[in-house]
């Protein structure tokens, strides 16, 4: 086995050890786990993540034929409807862990013969996405359940206590290209392609909200004025009945947050999370700022500035440049079982001095979430599509997300209302 293959191999048996060993501990009660409209019942969702890579794979492109007959009709995320995925007769763990196995088996064993077609290549790439974004919702329906944290098989790194990184980035306005450019590697429908746009200068924060930040906006009585709220996020409040953050609950003068299955006190430096978008533009309200758009991150994150202050015409891959992730430049991949202090890895630095544009939490764009002009679906056709114009963007990877999957033009998208997700935000001034 060799070249592409070889690479391909590695990340198929990567993603499939950490999908077993984010079940092994879980009983079969857990694994099941009680009807919300969040979360998808985790017997089910893993189930999926075999079935899924079959289809495209082994199905799509090898012309292989199914290997359960029943699966269609039980794990097409497309065709079942979430309310009805607790009520089928869902494989069992053992053959859950089976199918799993058996699919992984039988891409590794045609790898190991020859060197994947373009086309091949493409539709394994995709499958190792999927089960990459898979692995980080497994994690936070542990989140949500109240279960313990993810048995991840490395050994945590400590989390850094490196303080705050506080005040703003001027970035200059000028022509920038947003989106992905065309080039070699896998690239999701809803990033084509890189077209020019037009920015103006902005300011924007070096990191991201902390929790000591939200806590003071709580403590102000932020989720009671409803001057600070829009209609649909004053609407979402009360539906809600929210009085403070989700995973959050006073400890006397302050305030503890619950982290999977145990409650601890407020890190002041750790970015907020699971905050929705309604939060967000509350507090951003509250603070007399705004959430960047999705245009102003991008170039935040990916542009560079000329030897005279304008913008440039080259983008980065990564907030750093163009060299993949490691340790020291971005929170990812498990590595701390957690959030580090937003004033840790300078290294990940972008040009204009932005910290963590890429790891640690994801961050909320002020757009709906759309298509580029000329979008084109891919074969995974419900991948984007469907959730055009009622979702939002959010940019950048959490700890969870794997080194492989992220880069500077990756656009994630939820909901404006959901706040069980490794969701935060920065802000910027004003205009």
């Amino acid at each position: 086995m060799t070249g592409r293959a070889q690479a391909l191999a590695f990340e198929i048996s990567d993603a499939r050890s950490r999908t077993l060993e984010l079940m092994a501990d879980l009983t079969d009660e857990q694994l099941l786990g009680p009807r919300l409209a969040i979360v998808n019942p985790m017997l089910w969702e893993v189930a999926h993540v075999a079935w899924f890579q079959e289809l495209w794979v082994l199905r799509t492109a090898w012309k292989q034929p199914p290997l359960h007959a029943e699966a269609d009709g039980l794990y097409n995320s497309s065709t079942v409807p979430h309310d009805v995925r607790w009520d089928l007769p869902l494989f069992p763990r053992g053959k859950v862990g089976a199918y799993l196995r058996e699919v992984r088996d039988r891409i590794l064993e045609r790898l190991a013969r020859a060197e994947p077609l373009p086309n091949e290549a493409y539709y394994l790439d995709l499958s190792i996405a999927h089960e990459d974004m898979h692995d980080e919702a497994f994690s936070y329906t542990r989140q949500t359940l109240e279960l313990p944290p993810p048995p991840v098989s490395h050994a945590a790194r400590p989390a850094e206590l490196a303080g705050p990184c506080e005040g703003d980035v001027e970035v200059p306005g000028g022509t920038f290209l947003l989106g992905a450019p065309y080039g070699p590697g896998f690239i999701h429908d809803n990033e084509k392609w890189a077209h020019e746009r037009r920015v103006e200068p902005f300011a924007i924060a070096r990191a991201p909200v902390t929790q000591s930040e939200f806590a003071a906006f709580t403590d102000d009585r932020g989720y009671l004025r409803r001057e600070l709220w829009s209609d649909a996020g004053w609407a979402f409040r009360e539906r809600e009945q929210a009085q403070h953050h989700l995973s959050w609950r006073r400890d006397g003068a302050g305030w503890l947050r619950r982290d999977f299955d145990r409650w601890v006190p407020l890190e002041p430096h750790l970015p907020v999370l699971h905050v929705c978008w309604h939060e967000a533009e509350a507090y951003c309200r509250w603070r007399g700022r705004r959430l960047p758009t999705e245009l102003e991150w991008e170039v935040a994150a990916a542009g560079e500035p000329t030897a005279d202050g304008r913008l440039s015409s080259r983008k980065r891959r990564y907030p750093w440049g163009d060299d993949p992730p490691s340790p020291e430049r971005a929170n990812l991949d498990w590595r701390a079982l957690g959030c580090v202090d937003v004033g840790a890895l300078p290294a990940g630095d972008s040009a204009f001095g932005c910290r963590q544009m890429v790891g640690n939490v994801w961050e909320w764009c002020a757009d709906d979430f759309l298509p580029y002009p000329g979008f084109s679906a891919d074969p995974y056709a419900d991948y984007s599509q469907p959730w055009f114009g009622n979702h939002k963007v959010l940019r950048g990877g959490c700890w969870v997300t794997r080194a492989r999957l992220i880069r500077n033009t990756w656009r994630n998208f939820y909901t404006p209302n959901r706040r069980d997700v490794w969701a935060g935000f920065r802000t910027c001034a004003a205009r």
